[in-house]
């Protein structure tokens, strides 16, 4: 970020093409689940012109279910124990990918909710994904579901699918099962309902990373001193089964490498092109909400989060970085001044572990930044900090998300993670 001018404006007017994706929305690696496992994903292809043929469903290196198309759902009956599974893709050029889930199955009465997570962040019509165990012999009658003490929905059976509209700000939900013995279990769970959320977009194709070369930091896409790669779809270190990788190296100290995706206006990779205008102006609100795994914090340097906008000829960089051995602070960035602010707050991630990293941003009436606060590992710091926005040229309009990384001293080789990386815009 140290070029403002031409950082924004290759991000901006660049393209890029995504490669063959698996998506797995249940159910998450790592978790523990009913005997009848619900499996639902998506597949997409750019690298096969005739697109995804079929995708199927691998437990324990058998395949056990296949579908025709680019959509899978279904529920497969398992034992109790822990599995490995696999859905993969198969595109019409002979191409396969595919993500990985590690689950385990209990035969104990419980309510497993796969979604949503449990203090996490959900729009306003929340998908209710559970499915439950019991002791009774007469199996689970029925699942339901209360929002702040009042059943909103009740279906037959073992499992639950659907969608519900939730009130915005906190709520606490809970997902019940009664059993046909007059028994019942429950589990809660807790979300706060923000604006339309932008789900995995660690995930999503359109990441292009460019190489910032220190001193002058001039955003380029071949240096010679800074290296760096990405690899989508890591199951190995992943708390969903589909994380992403971030690699960075080279020879050159203090360089960096800026990863960024247009979510929203030109060059959308989200299918949201927002050609006729209307929707950037409505929104003021923004959450950057994800989870990053620091392997080497002693050789970490700086971790940065940005979330951009630009329109009318305004642009507005919501920057943060966590100055892990620099000022050991988070940082904001100040647009008029192109340099960063430290906020006082420290920066506390832990070493080789996942980091929970939640910044809640807001553009206001006048065009300024005010930057609400940021969330490390369920602990919140208000901010309450304002910036004033800068110009850009008046046909610049869109939304990108950005991560980046930044080289330490000794330019050493790095790697990090993100996985669950959310935006929520209201």
């Amino acid at each position: 970020m140290k070029n403002l001018f031409s950082s924004l404006l290759l991000l901006l007017f660049s393209s890029s093409s995504a490669l063959a994706t698996v998506i797995v929305s249940s159910p998450s690696n790592g978790a523990t689940v009913s005997p009848s496992v619900h499996y639902a994903a998506t597949a997409n292809t750019t690298t096969c012109s005739k697109g995804v043929a079929s995708m199927g469903v691998y437990v324990d290196n058998k395949l056990l279910y296949v579908v025709n198309g680019t959509t899978l759902n279904t529920t497969l009956t398992l034992a109790a124990g822990t599995h490995n599974t696999v859905v993969e893709e198969w595109d019409y050029c002979g191409g396969a990918t595919f993500a990985s889930m590690q689950i385990a199955v209990s035969n104990q009465s419980d309510v497993f909710v796969a979604s949503p997570q449990n203090n996490g962040f959900v729009s306003s019509i929340a998908n209710f994904t559970a499915t439950a165990t019991t002791g009774c012999s007469k199996g689970v009658a029925s699942m339901g579901v209360y929002v702040n003490n009042q059943l909103v929905y009740v279906t037959g059976g073992a499992s639950l699918n659907t969608m519900l509209s939730l009130p915005a700000g906190s709520q606490h939900t809970v997902v019940e099962e009664w059993d046909n013995c007059g028994g019942a279990s429950y589990t809660p769970v807790n979300v706060t309902v923000v604006g339309t959320g932008l789900w995995n977009l660690q995930a999503s194709g359109g990441w292009v990373g460019y190489g910032e070369l220190a001193p002058v930091y001039d955003i380029c896409t071949s240096c010679s001193g800074v290296a760096w790669s990405m690899a989508q779809h890591v199951a190995s270190t992943s708390l969903s089964g589909n994380a992403t990788r971030f690699n960075l190296g080279g020879s050159t100290p203090y360089s960096d490498v800026l990863w960024t995706n247009p979510v929203i206006g030109q060059n959308t990779t989200q299918n949201i092109p927002d050609t006729g205008h209307t929707l950037l102006p409505t929104l003021h609100n923004f959450t950057y909400d994800a989870w990053v795994y620091v392997t080497n914090s002693s050789i970490t340097q700086t971790l940065e989060f940005d979330i951009s906008m630009y329109m009318n000829g305004v642009g507005m960089i919501f920057g943060t970085q966590c100055s892990l051995l620099g000022n050991k602070s988070w940082d904001i960035w100040n647009n008029p001044t192109a340099s960063w602010v430290s906020t006082g707050v420290g920066c506390n991630l832990k070493n080789n572990s996942w980091n929970r990293v939640t910044i809640q941003v807001q553009r206001q009436p006048n065009n300024d930044l005010l930057y609400q606060s940021i969330t490390q590992n369920g602990v919140t710091s208000n901010i309450n900090k304002i910036s004033a926005p800068f110009s850009v040229p008046s046909g610049w309009w869109g939304v990108t998300v950005n991560y980046q990384m930044d080289g330490n001293a000794s330019q050493s080789a790095n790697t990090t993670y993100l996985d669950n990386f959310s935006l929520f815009y209201w």
